[in-house]
């Protein structure tokens, strides 16, 4: 199994190359709908992304279902990207967009009440326990490797048992797509969270005015972490300190899920606006906004929740209350 880990992480150093090679252009870079000047902004940037939340591989944590693997390297990188996406919708929503990390330095409790909802413990109401289980109502066994697709739909239910106001949209796409298209949505639309894609290191990306992404890859195996005595987490090993690596967008899976978030209502109908002005205009459509749930579809079944009560969510629920989103009158999004 080593062996087979070792030479799946040369293959992807093949396809990337790290950040401080990046060339001195005048470039606009895009991260995560926020935009940077390579030439000028390159340590805001790299602040930008090293303080995304950054989910990995982790080993020596409780096996999940009591009975099952306590390591996900080799099969839960579908699952980190997922972390990490939510996390960022998280984020944005309690902290801001604009909020920054920096080692060493105090932060909100907001943060740390976030991060310890991913912590990978049964009782976490993200953790990869939690994530791995709920994929076993959509066909996948605990320790099997999961796609982008059923990754939102893990991502969906976990957010409707925990009762959000706020909205992240998650737009998976299981054919092949143009590549275009990918472009000019990381760019078009301002409230991205994040991308998730099947072949490595296609995880978690962002992207530039050139054909290149920049992303976080969790394939990597780090110790688990738990909460320390004083109820905070070392978040040291959940941020990347090392240069971000890239890659060329035409080494791209194309089968992908994207993530953006929508703080408000009116966020969620700016966002179908520009979909509908800017992608959906073309005759080869990604995916398709429609008014209903279509009929032929089978309805809709709101998940179980899960029997271990979990941390975190009251903190999601405790929240001041938005606006409920009535998508019946909005749009439902078909993947294509």
């Amino acid at each position: 199994m080593e062996s087979v880990l070792s030479k799946y992480e040369d293959q992807i150093t093949i396809f990337t190359d790290y950040l401080e090679e990046y060339p001195d252009t005048d470039e606009l870079v895009w991260i995560l709908g926020k935009q940077h000047l390579l030439k000028t902004e390159k340590s805001k940037l790299l602040s930008d992304i090293s303080a995304r939340l950054w989910f990995t591989y982790r080993r020596k944590f409780s096996p999940i279902g009591g009975t099952g693997p306590s390591s996900d390297a080799g099969w839960g990188c579908m699952l980190r990207c997922g972390q990490m996406m939510l996390a960022q919708a998280l984020i944005c929503r309690h902290l801001g967009r604009d909020w920054s990390w920096e080692k060493q330095k105090e932060q909100p409790k907001e943060y740390q009440r976030i991060l310890q909802c991913f912590l990978d413990r049964k009782d976490c109401c993200y953790s990869i326990h939690q994530m791995a289980q709920m994929g076993v109502g959509e066909g996948k066994s605990i320790g099997e490797w999961f796609g982008p697709n059923t990754v939102a739909q893990v991502l969906k239910k976990l957010a409707l048992f925990d009762e959000w106001n706020s909205l992240a949209v998650y737009v998976s796409m299981d054919n092949t797509v143009v590549i275009e298209d990918i472009k000019k949505m990381c760019r078009v639309l301002p409230l991205s969270a994040d991308t998730a894609g099947d072949r490595p290191p296609d995880s978690l990306t962002a992207s530039n005015q050139s054909d290149e992404l920049i992303f976080l890859d969790p394939h990597t195996t780090q110790t688990f972490v738990d909460t320390e005595e004083n109820g905070t987490v070392n978040d040291q090993t959940f941020h990347c300190l090392q240069s971000p690596q890239r890659m060329n967008i035409l080494n791209l899976d194309p089968s992908v899920a994207l993530g953006f978030f929508c703080k408000e209502e009116k966020d969620f109908d700016n966002w179908c606006s520009l979909v509908q002005k800017e992608i959906l205009k073309e005759n080869l459509r990604m995916f398709e906004l429609v008014q209903k749930h279509p009929s032929h579809w089978p309805p809709f079944v709101p998940p179980a929740k899960p029997e271990v009560t979990t941390t975190g969510a009251e903190f999601i629920d405790s929240t001041e209350q938005l606006e409920e989103f009535d998508l019946e009158e909005d749009f439902e999004i078909l993947s294509v």
